[in-house]
């Protein structure tokens, strides 16, 4: 799978998901249908172009599409 069709994937399959803006790792991998080591390649390449932000609690890690859910209206002042 490359990098184009693996965003257009991921961005389709999150925003059809009603009411959850952040998403696990392995959700995504499922959603690519790719082995960890090459999903991780794939959404990290996603984070760099901004597609993808990344979240962490410091215990929890979670993955979302950039601008959307709470976070980032606080953190942009909406």
């Amino acid at each position: 799978m490359d990098q184009a069709e693996a965003t257009e994937k991921i961005v389709t399959a999150l925003k059809k998901k009603k009411g959850k803006t952040k998403f696990y790792f392995n959700d995504l991998a499922k959603i690519l249908g790719e082995k960890p080591r090459v999903a991780k390649k794939l959404i990290n390449k996603m984070i760099e172009e901004e597609v993808l932000e990344y979240w962490s609690s410091g215990s929890t890690s979670l993955y979302g599409l950039k601008g959307a859910g709470k976070q980032a209206h606080t953190e942009h002042g909406d």
